[in-house]
């Protein structure tokens, strides 16, 4: 039974079996077909890869083995060369060396690496070594390094390490090689701006060049048609607004242009170089004014910190205080902090400061984060050329006394597009003007005491050129109620020789013992002003040093010219001076610089004063030690 069974079962197994392979010719066709048209591609490939010689395991093996090998010696050579080059280098960076060995190890040097300086330039160890050889190098040998070098210049620049080696070439570089040198730069500005090596290498080409040279690396990233145009440009369309009048450049496709080069480069964050700066300029006399305010808003942060080192950076900055809304002078202001004393000394970037605190009307702010910041090294402010500046604005604002005329003429800058309507809405407000970004800047008659006062576009809040509070009102706010003039003050009291005879300290001490403009400082302040009255006058009543090396205050030639100011300008510091320093002693003081002190009393405008002096100072007049001033008033007309 079991047998039979098993017999079945084996039966209906084969019956299957037949049925499968009934059906499976026909399936395995169709599969066939379908594998065949869908592995074609792979096939034609094989039968290339078929038409190649084929190696051998052991063949393998021994090609592999003889490229190792070949990496492993171009290895061992690159390495003992760059140990060569280490020891020479130990040797020739010591103080103590003698030219003439210094000059042997250079030598021997150079010729090492000859044929192979632009591999050595990219190296990071032996790079420093070529650095020091162009140092200390022969001329020839110099040039002979810079010829094999010229060729590898533009990936050079790309190169972290080798980026050194390329400025200090361009620092010896002769006027010719530096001309080649931009030369080969033609056409790869752009790319060269948007990296953060290859912008340095520009920069540093950008300010070595002549102006014509300048021109030549702007062009570039004016317009594309420049690039084939700029041999019909000349030095004097220095101007964007020239050039494209000239050649009949179309304002759309420059801006187009421009846009596509500012936008990567502002992107990353390289806005340091002074070439992006001009090119900032001239973008903005030119831009309408969704294009600029795009820009201006980009720039409100703490990147403006790093543009404002340069004369055009400076400008930039100012402008973005100008025209940027509430927000954005917030975040410009927030980006300063920290950074508020670097900048005050800096002599671009105190203009910066004075426009802030000549335009911005949250003074809470301002206080809190620049006057904070000036107050803790105020001493050091008043005494620094670039630091009083923003001092003195707060004092004195806009005068051309403390002012030059460059510098009223960048606190004067405007934007084309963003001024337009402010200056058809304001200008019966006002008799002063603004120096446009398409004007020369440089022309004396823009060097006017009151710039920009009350300038407010009434529809444009956001767009105005300075704020909306009065400029008393914020003057009061930032000098009186944030404590900065009582701090003045108190220096002034404290270090009043020192700063009376020093040449940018005696400026800040005149305006603070005046009062300031305006009276700004009185009458609050009164007690404080007499007292640094008092201080002048008894440091003036000091006899005559024995020792000739300190001079006295009254013969100094900056203090004795300050005190005859404070004189004609402050009655009240004159009688106080007279009835200290000079009551019954003025013979003594009637020769040399102090001489000019003494008839300043007799110059007064104020007749109180002229009474007081004029008992004891008609006798030198007599006698003819004192010039009367009556005559000399005579004499000038």
């Amino acid at each position: 039974m079991a047998a039979k069974k098993q017999d079945a079962g084996n039966t209906k197994k084969r019956k299957r079996l037949d049925t499968k392979t009934q059906e499976s010719p026909s399936h395995s066709k169709t599969s066939n077909l379908a594998a065949s048209k869908k592995h074609k591609p792979h096939s034609v490939a094989k039968d290339k890869k078929e038409q190649k010689p084929t190696l051998t395991g052991r063949e393998r093996r021994l090609h592999a083995k003889e490229l190792a090998d070949a990496r492993k010696k171009k290895r061992k050579r690159h390495y003992t060369l760059e140990q060569e080059l280490a020891r020479l280098w130990e040797k020739m960076r010591c103080r103590e060396i003698a030219k003439e060995d210094r000059a042997k190890l250079v030598t021997e040097a150079v010729q090492k690496m000859k044929g192979k300086i632009p591999e050595i330039a990219g190296s990071h160890i032996s790079s420093r070594v070529l650095q020091t050889c162009v140092k200390h190098c022969s001329q020839s040998e110099r040039d002979a390094v810079f010829e094999e070098l010229s060729p590898h210049f533009l990936n050079l620049a790309y190169n972290a390490y080798a980026v050194h080696l390329v400025k200090k070439m361009l620092d010896n570089a002769s006027k010719k090689q530096l001309a080649g040198f931009i030369s080969t730069l033609h056409g790869h500005v752009a790319p060269l701006l948007r990296h953060m090596v290859g912008s340095v290498v520009v920069e540093h080409a950008y300010e070595l060049a002549n102006a014509a040279q300048k021109q030549e690396l702007l062009l570039e990233l004016y317009s594309t048609e420049l690039q084939l145009f700029k041999d019909l440009v000349s030095l004097k369309e220095s101007r964007l607004l020239d050039v494209m009048s000239k050649l009949k450049l179309q304002k759309g496709s420059v801006l187009r242009h421009m846009t596509s080069v500012i936008q990567p480069i502002l992107e990353k964050g390289i806005v340091d170089h002074s070439i992006l700066h001009r090119v900032l300029l001239e973008y903005f006399s030119i831009a309408d004014k969704s294009s600029v305010t795009d820009i201006i808003q980009q720039l409100s942060s703490p990147l403006i910190v790093r543009m404002i080192g340069t004369r055009d950076g400076a400008k930039i900055g100012t402008l973005c205080v100008k025209y940027g809304n509430a927000k954005e002078r917030k975040k410009i202001i927030k980006g300063l902090k920290g950074h508020v004393d670097k900048t005050a000394y800096h002599q671009y970037g105190c203009m910066v400061l004075v426009c802030i605190l000549s335009v911005v009307d949250d003074t809470k702010l301002i206080t809190k984060v620049i006057i904070r910041e000036l107050q803790s090294v105020l001493k050091a402010l008043v005494l620094d050329k670039n630091g009083r500046r923003p001092l003195l604005q707060l004092l004195h604002p806009n005068s051309s006394r403390y002012f030059s005329p460059d510098d009223l003429a960048t606190l004067s800058l405007s934007i084309p597009s963003l001024s337009l309507k402010d200056q058809s809405e304001s200008g019966s407000l006002t008799e002063t003007t603004n120096v446009s970004l398409g004007d020369n800047e440089s022309e004396e008659d823009m060097a006017v005491d009151e710039v920009n006062k009350d300038k407010i576009s009434v529809d444009d809040s956001d767009l105005a050129e300075s704020g909306k509070k009065n400029p008393l009102v914020r003057r009061q706010e930032l000098l009186i109620k944030s404590g900065l003039a009582d701090s003045l003050l108190d220096v002034c009291i404290e270090s009043v020789g020192e700063l009376l005879r020093s040449n940018f300290g005696k400026e800040i001490l005149y305006e603070v013992a005046t009062g300031g403009s305006d009276g700004i400082m009185r009458p609050t302040l009164d007690d404080k002003i007499n007292s640094l009255h008092n201080a002048v006058a008894s440091l003036a009543a000091m006899p005559k040093p024995a020792d000739s090396q300190e001079e006295h205050v009254l013969e100094n030639f900056h203090s004795s010219r300050t005190i005859r100011k404070l004189i004609l300008e402050s009655p009240n510091f004159a009688s106080t001076l007279w009835e200290k320093a000079f009551k019954g002693k003025s013979e003594l003081w009637a020769h040399g610089h102090s001489c000019k002190i003494v008839s300043a009393f007799l110059e007064s405008p104020d007749t109180k004063v002229q009474k007081l002096v004029e008992k004891e100072l008609q006798p030198l007049i007599d006698r003819g030690i004192l010039k009367n001033p009556k005559l000399k008033e005579q004499a000038n007309q």
